[in-house]
């Protein structure tokens, strides 16, 4: 009976923590904030985009790729560094910029979170929840070469994301893209996967099933009649995949991963829907090659710049608002699939190919990223400055038109809280959730002579509230373990967006507390200057610290907030390091919600 009765404790035991996980993973819901790119434009929200629709699924190609031993004998090699000081470059292979090893790899540009490797838990958990924000539902990892599966960096990305979904990030699903073409080392991944991650079962949380089985992007024709080969050809639903720019669809089973516009729609049902369809960011082909796959530094080269109805933007800048990817959504929206498929999260590198490689560049190729414009990745980069995330913020917008939004939150009526105690928020709606387990330091090589280190996790910030009266504003902040102490550098810093007006204020922000630590029992809340990192105090208020909860209670008159309704946009950061970057926000401490995001308190919704 002892021991019944214990298992009944841990049974239940048991239960109550999956059903705490999946509380968490489910109270952190991205569609509800706000957020507008370094060009002023606003990511939809939920009047535009609609209700959530039904059986609406993104897909990204997702690189990782980058692992292996590094060389802290050999620096990096950025191909846009390198023409900018050296143009000539361009005409010479042997160039002494190029480095000494051949064919060679090479950035189109420095990833924002650094020429990291994809065995780094502090990049992947960055990655996890990026994509996991910008309603990203499944990953497909390039397998394409050879038979390379990139072990290290998928056990790595396991590991972590498994870590992540308990953490409440509704992290993207896995899946693998194998060679376009049923050839002998295809075969070899194929049952490498199913060996290594398949049969035995491992991490099934994170598999992304299409059709009710695991799916995988690959031929199943090179399969034997082998026991394990029978097993592996009922296992999965395959979705070979078609490799072409042009062709669209040999085959009624294939998946396109990268085509001109106007794209194909792949694998129509009995009632004309189709099932998939791609979007690319660009396109490494151009007219000299009608389209089909070639180098990205040959000229007129279909880039970001780029849209097959209106040429070229030619401003010096227009690779950054994304015309060719715009034009590619739009056919995506035309075609209304279940699944987009996008090109691509952090490809990156490129190598450097000569004609005898069968590339026709002159005198040599880069073949699938070369520069700003003829570059596929929508990871936010550190070459762009402050617009280093548009790609990411207009992902976001067209997936929300895509799949539809969350209905937002009830606001709860006015209520007066008595800050000290923390105990006055019952009831108070909505609850700002944020993920908890983020705050984690950063330890691990990067690639070629690249180390990084991180220890700006501090406070790790979990939750949010506002609620107001008549006279006062009141905000809530909570943290997954005990704050540290409030004269901290840049400790717990409190944004507020008041006219939700990207064109007043440093990046919107028309107020700002906390940047100057406290003193006694007041926090010194500030105005901003002229749009930039200036900023100047305009009044203290009360707040209050009990243990992992802070409380600040700030007049309605110093926020220059005299309307009954209160619509705002907010966010905490903990222990940013570049003040006045306002991309330090995806990379230093600890930001709620994080990136551009912000959480938005509008009172009017309380029905």
């Amino acid at each position: 009976m002892i021991l019944r009765n214990l298992l009944t404790a841990s049974v239940t035991l048991a239960l109550l923590a999956i059903f705490a996980e999946s509380s968490i993973a489910q109270s952190v819901v991205s569609d509800q904030w706000a957020a507008t790119d370094a060009l002023g434009r606003k990511v939809r929200d939920y009047p535009e985009a609609g209700e959530k629709k039904k059986d609406k699924f993104i897909a990204m190609f997702y690189w990782t790729w980058h692992q292996g031993a590094s060389d802290p004998t050999y620096p990096v090699k950025n191909i846009t560094d390198i023409v900018r000081k050296y143009p000539e470059a361009m005409k010479d292979y042997n160039h002494p910029a190029w480095g000494d090893r051949k064919p060679g790899s090479f950035y189109w540009e420095q990833p924002l979170l650094g020429y990291y490797k994809t065995t780094d838990p502090w990049v992947l958990r960055k990655h996890a929840e990026m994509l996991a924000d910008a309603g990203v539902d499944a990953v497909f990892f390039d397998c394409t070469n050879g038979s390379l599966t990139w072990q290290e960096s998928y056990e790595a990305l396991m590991k972590t994301w498994d870590q992540a979904q308990k953490d409440g990030v509704n992290v993207p699903k896995i899946a693998f893209m194998l060679p376009f073409a049923p050839v002998p080392n295809a075969l070899v991944s194929l049952r490498q996967l199913y060996q290594d991650v398949y049969k035995p079962n491992r991490y099934p949380n994170l598999w992304f099933n299409w059709k009710g089985k695991p799916c995988i992007m690959g031929y199943p024709d090179s399969l034997t009649n082998s026991a394990e080969d029978k097993e592996i050809a009922q296992y999965f639903t395959f979705r070979p995949g078609q490799p072409d720019y042009v062709d669209g669809p040999r085959r009624n089973d294939q998946w396109g991963w990268l085509e001109n516009y106007p794209q194909h729609g792949y694998i129509k049902d009995p009632g004309g829907k189709f099932e998939q369809v791609t979007v690319g960011v660009s396109q490494n082909a151009c007219p000299a090659t009608k389209g089909h796959c070639s180098a990205f530094n040959l000229p007129g080269s279909f880039g970001r710049s780029f849209s097959q109805r209106n040429g070229f933007d030619p401003r010096i800048d227009g690779y950054l608002y994304g015309w060719n990817f715009q034009e590619q959504w739009d056919r995506a929206f035309e075609i209304d699939p279940e699944l987009v498929f996008i090109t691509g999260w952090n490809e990156f590198v490129a190598g450097q190919w000569l004609p005898v490689h069968r590339w026709t560049g002159d005198p040599f190729s880069f073949v699938d990223e070369f520069d700003w414009d003829r570059s596929r990745d929508i990871e936010p980069n550190k070459g762009w400055g402050d617009k280093g995330d548009v790609y990411y913020l207009q992902l976001i917008d067209n997936v929300r038109k895509f799949k539809g939004m969350a209905v937002p939150d009830m606001v709860s009526a006015p209520k007066t809280i008595k800050i000290g105690k923390a105990d006055g928020w019952a009831g108070v709606l909505p609850d700002f959730r944020h993920y908890q387990g983020n705050t984690m330091h950063r330890d691990h090589p990067g690639s070629s002579d690249q180390y990084y280190k991180n220890a700006t996790g501090r406070n790790d910030i979990t939750a949010a509230r506002v609620a107001r009266d008549t006279k006062n504003l009141y905000f809530y902040a909570e943290t997954a373990g005990t704050l540290t102490p409030a004269t901290d550098r840049n400790w717990m810093i409190l944004f507020i967006d008041t006219d939700r007006n990207k064109a007043t204020g440093w990046n919107g922000y028309d107020y700002l507390i906390n940047r100057l630590s406290p003193t006694g029992k007041k926090v010194i809340v500030e105005k901003n200057i002229g749009g930039r990192w200036e900023w100047e105090e305009i009044g203290r208020s009360a707040f209050a610290v009990n243990r992992n909860k802070l409380e600040i209670e700030i007049s309605r008159i110093l926020l220059n907030l005299s309307d009954n309704e209160v619509d705002i946009e907010f966010k905490w950061n903990d222990n940013m390091q570049e003040n006045g970057n306002i991309m330090d926000f995806y990379v230093n401490g600890d930001t709620a919600p994080g990136g551009r995001f912000n959480f938005v308190y509008n009172s009017s919704i309380n029905k």
